[in-house]
């Protein structure tokens, strides 16, 4: 006989989690949650950024023509 399906839970404050905010229990968490990674709370692992190099940078040197 299958398990029954074990109830999802919040990450950040252990309720259950609410389908329209999944996985968060509420609009409170899931903002919470997005606060904490604007205000660079949350890291991912990895080397140093380069800050010099500009991505998308486009020269308009030489395209004068």
């Amino acid at each position: 006989m299958p398990k029954p399906p074990e109830a999802k839970l919040c990450p950040l404050c252990g309720k259950p989690e609410a389908p329209e905010h999944a996985p968060f229990c509420g609009r409170g968490c899931k903002d919470r949650d997005l606060l904490k990674w604007l205000g660079e709370s949350y890291r991912i692992p990895g080397p140093p950024a380069d800050e010099q190099h500009d991505f998308g940078r486009v020269d308009s040197e030489g395209d004068a023509g």
